[in-house]
Order: structure tokens, then sequence, then C-alpha cells
């Protein structure tokens, strides 16, 4: 990468995560890396002791289910993806004991070339029930937290159609993040086959192919990068990209993601984007410069509210949401799409 720009550091603050602190952070819409957020956790405070008294910690806290795992062999450098020909992953699936998989995750870190290991986003309280008690986030009661355990491992960059907040436990993990606009620059994969949930970015970040992908250095021009240590969070906005890397032997972070100002009834942005890469992609650029300009009038209102000239009863699906206007929204598209 050293012809490519060096990504700007994230933002960082020292200052208490509380919730006024948080809604500053939010209000800013930028990432936000807050050092030693939960330095006080117990599970931290085993994790900065190593691998060992981690595992020991997360093992005491019992396990009320069995888990999911991937694992990718040596070859592979730690990196999750797609196989050569995308016609599958790179990694294979499995389920089992979470202690077992602890057990597996220190025998691999005595390895000189280990295989990749990796549990990703299990709900916390559903595999550790005594877990958050000691370890909790009191400003988002609401979320569940989630945990994702490995050693030293990559993620592609892809983006979550929601909030988050990360708490890195043990080990150290370095967040390569983009703004949700450097999308085409990122080289997204399929929807439907994705390592991650949502697409993920084809460029390789530990040696990207840049005549193949020319267009990922201005990507890069916009990248931000920070490294955590245990006890550190780090907030991510809305649909930003981030590319994660494990940089330890045994590590552990966990993260909670939500979502806010979605009126209750709302459909989910994400269903009406492959809506519409069905029903308006595939028409005559003459006709999809129509919906562009129709979908600026009537969704991103760029011309004002598109019901303001109507009187109440007469606003129908294009009047202030609601729940009511929501389920009446429902039931027509249900009628269309059969």
């Amino acid at each position: 990468m050293s012809d490519l720009a060096r990504p700007m550091p994230i933002t960082e603050t020292s200052s208490a995560l509380d919730a006024a602190r948080l809604a500053e952070i939010r209000a800013a819409g930028e990432p936000m890396v807050i050092r030693g957020a939960k330095a006080e956790w117990p599970v931290v405070q085993a994790g900065r002791k190593g691998g060992a008294a981690v595992v020991a910690y997360l093992k005491s806290m019992g396990s009320a289910r069995p888990v999911s795992a991937i694992a990718a062999g040596p070859e592979e450098g730690g990196r999750f993806f797609y196989n050569e020909d995308m016609s599958g992953m790179n990694f294979v699936r499995g389920q089992g004991r979470l202690d077992l998989f602890l057990d597996d995750l220190l025998r691999a870190a005595e390895m000189g070339d280990p295989p990749a290991l990796a549990v990703q986003s299990e709900v916390i309280p559903e595999i550790m029930p005594g877990f958050t008690t000691a370890n909790g986030m009191d400003i988002l009661p609401q979320v569940q937290p989630r945990i994702w355990i490995g050693n030293a491992i990559r993620v592609a960059p892809h983006y979550d159609v929601k909030e988050n907040i990360a708490v890195c436990i043990a080990g150290r993990r370095r967040f390569t993040l983009f703004p949700p606009e450097q999308i085409a620059n990122l080289y997204p994969g399929p929807f439907e086959s994705t390592p991650a949930g949502t697409p993920v970015s084809m460029v390789d970040m530990a040696a990207p192919d840049t005549a193949r992908f020319p267009r990922f250095a201005e990507a890069m021009e916009h990248a931000r990068e920070a490294t955590l240590e245990p006890g550190d969070a780090i907030y991510i906005p809305y649909c930003w990209w981030h590319g994660v890397e494990s940089l330890d032997p045994v590590s552990v972070l966990v993260n909670y993601w939500w979502t806010e100002g979605a009126p209750a009834g709302a459909g989910g942005p994400y269903d009406a984007l492959l809506h519409a890469l069905m029903a308006i992609r595939p028409l005559p650029e003459d006709q999809r410069k129509v919906w562009r300009d129709w979908f600026d009038y009537y969704v991103f209102e760029t011309s004002g509210d598109p019901s303001a000239h109507l009187p109440p009863q007469a606003k129908g699906v294009i009047g202030p949401p609601d729940p009511q206007r929501f389920a009446q929204m429902r039931q027509m598209l249900r009628q269309v799409l059969g």
C-alpha cells in the first residue's frame, strides 16, 4: 500500500462514555475512538493479562447453548473471504460448545502457522448469561451486546445498516473506515453471497490490486484508521464501511448495534434497495432519469414536503409517516408483488 495514501487517524477522546457524550458523538456524524472507555470491565482486566486469562474469564460465565464458528486454513493468511472463483467461501462453518472453541483458540496460539478461527456476532446473554451483569453498557440498555472471538484474522471492509459501538476486550484490533459515499471506490461484492452479511469490498486491504481496482486509490484518500487496545471503544456511524484486522493470537471484542429515527412500522431501506434493483435498474436510462427525479421529489424531499399542497384528508401515503400509513403501503406492496 506504499503507493496509496495512508489513512487519516480517527478522532480520539478519553472522556467518559456517558449518555451526554454519546449524544455529542452521534450528532457529529463522524467515527470516534474513546480510549479507556470500558477499562473498568472485569473482562477487559482479564484481557490485559493475556489470552489464557481472558479465556478463563469467558469460561467462568457459563454457556447456555452451542455457538457457530468459522475456520480457514493457514494458507488464507487470516483473511475470511470468497474462494478463488467465488463459488463459495474460503472458510468452513461448524457448531460446538464455546469452551471447546476457546480451548482450540489457545492451542492455535501456540502454532507457528495457525488456521484462522472465529466465533462471530453471538448474542452474549444467550451464551454467557452472567457476562452483562459484570460488563454492562448502561447508555444502551435496550441493545443486546454481541461478542466476537478469534485469532489474527482479517474481515473485508463492509457496512452495517446500523450504528455501532465496539469495545476491544483482548488483543489489538485495527479498524479502517470509509464514509458511505465511497461505495463506488470500494468495489462491493455480491448481495446474495457474502462473508459479512452485507456486501464486502472486493479489494484486499493488505495487497490492493490497483490495476483491477483503480478507484480504490480515491477511497484511501478518505480512509480513517485506528488501533484499539483492551478497554478502548470505537463509534462507527450508520453505514460507514469498516475493515477490521485482529492483530493478536487471542482477540475478543464486544459490540452494540442499534438504529434510531425510523418511525414504528417503517420498512427496511435495505429491502427498498433490493426492490429498486429489480424494478428501476433494468429500465432504459431515460426512464431511470425520471425515477431518479421522482425519488428526489417524493423520498428525499429535495423540493420540500411533497404533500404540502394537499388537504390533510387527501395526503394518503405521502402524508406524515405513521403506522397506519405504513400498513397501507405494505398492503399496496403485497398486491403489487403478489
